[in-house]
C-alpha cells in the first residue's frame, strides 16, 4: 500500500524542520503545501527553505509560479498528485508540509467539481476587480449572486473575482458547486495518510513569529526582496502582493511607515494570521493527530 505523511500547522511552529527529520528517518521528499511558498519571488519573507536544506532532502513546489499566476487550491491539489505519484514511483516517502490547510484538505479530501472556466471570463474579470476595485465588484456579485456576496467581504477581492467568473461562465452559484459532494481525495483511494498538526503554547508561537520577522528584516535582505516585487507592477489584488510582511514593507519603501512600525504592524499581522490557522486547523483537522511542542 502507497503511504504519505501530512503535516499541518500555524507558521511558525517548525514544520519545516520537524519534515526535514522526518525526511531522514522515512527516506522521503518534502513537498509544499503553503500557498505563499509557491511562488518565486517570495523566498526571504515566505522563511522557504535553504539551500542547505534542499541539498539535504528533495523538495517540491517551492518557488515555481510567477506571483501574476496565482494558484487556486484544486491547481495546487493537481500539481501536488503530480508530484506525489513520481515520489512513489521512486519507492520513496511524500512528506506534505505546509501552512494552507485549504490545500491540505483538497489532497485529502477531495474538493467539489467547479467546471473549467472560460480563460476569456477569467481574464475580463480579474482586469475589472484590479481596474475599478473589490468594493465595485463586491456590488457586482451582490446582483448577480447575492448568496455568494453575502459570504464574502467587500474587501476579498480573490474570492469576489473567483465567485464572479464561476456565475458569468457558468449561469450557477459558487455556492452550489461547493455544495456538490467532494472527489478526489487521498481518502477515497488506497492510500495510508498519517495526519498531523503541530501546534505550540499560544505564547510560545506569538514570540516566535515576533522573532523571525525580526530577524528577516533587521538582516535587510527581505527589504530588496519586496522592493524587486515592486519593480514587476504586480496588481494589489494578487495573493503574492499580500503575504505576510509584504504591505507592510512596500508602506516602508514608499516612506509612509517607520522601520520600528512596520516591524511591529508585521509581527501583529503575522501573530493574527497564526491565530486564525490554529483555529482553522482545530475545527476542520480534529481527528488529526495533535503534536504539540
Amino acid at each position: 500500500m502507497r503511504k504519505i505523511i501530512l503535516l499541518g500547522g500555524p507558521t511558525a511552529s517548525g514544520k519545516s524542520s520537524l519534515a526535514l527529520e522526518w525526511a531522514r528517518q522515512h527516506d522521503g521528499e518534502i513537498v509544499n503545501a503553503d500557498s505563499m511558498q509557491i511562488y518565486r519571488e517570495l523566498k526571504i519573507i515566505t522563511a522557504c527553505p535553504g539551500v542547505d536544506e534542499m541539498e539535504q532532502t528533495p523538495h517540491h513546489l517551492y518557488r515555481i509560479l510567477k506571483g501574476d499566476d496565482p494558484c487556486s487550491a484544486q491547481r495546487w491539489r493537481d500539481l501536488a498528485r503530480g508530484v506525489i505519484d513520481g515520489i512513489w514511483s521512486r519507492g520513496k516517502m511524500p512528506i506534505v508540509v505546509g501552512g494552507t490547510g485549504l490545500y491540505l484538505k483538497a489532497l485529502v479530501y477531495g474538493l467539489s467539481k467547479v467546471p473549467e472556466i472560460d480563460s476569456t471570463i477569467r481574464q475580463k474579470v480579474r482586469a475589472e476587480v484590479t481596474e475599478l476595485g473589490s468594493e465595485i465588484a463586491h456590488k457586482k456579485l451582490s446582483e448577480l449572486d447575492p448568496e455568494m456576496a453575502l459570504r464574502l467581504a467587500p474587501g476579498d477581492s480573490q474570492r469576489i473575482s473567483r465567485a464572479l467568473e464561476v456565475i458569468l461562465s457558468t449561469g450557477q452559484s459558487l455556492a452550489l458547486w461547493q455544495a456538490e459532494p467532494e472527489t478526489g481525495g487521498l481518502i477515497d483511494q488506497d492510500v495510508e495518510m498519517s495526519k498531523h498538526i503541530l501546534l505550540r503554547d499560544r505564547a510560545e508561537l506569538y514570540e516566535r513569529c515576533n522573532q523571525r520577522f525580526k530577524r528577516m528584516i533587521e538582516q535587510g535582505d527581505v527589504i530588496e526582496e519586496v522592493r524587486a516585487l515592486i519593480s514587476f507592477k504586480y496588481p494589489n489584488n494578487l495573493p503574492v502582493m499580500k503575504s505576510l510582511g509584504v504591505p507592510q514593507i512596500i508602506d516602508f519603501i514608499k516612506g509612509n511607515s517607520t522601520f520600528e512600525d512596520t516591524i511591529t504592524l508585521s509581527q501583529i499581522a503575522t501573530r493574527q494570521f497564526s491565530k486564525r490557522q490554529m483555529t482553522w486547523f482545530r475545527n476542520q483537522f480534529s481527528d488529526w493527530e495533535k503534536r504539540i511542542l
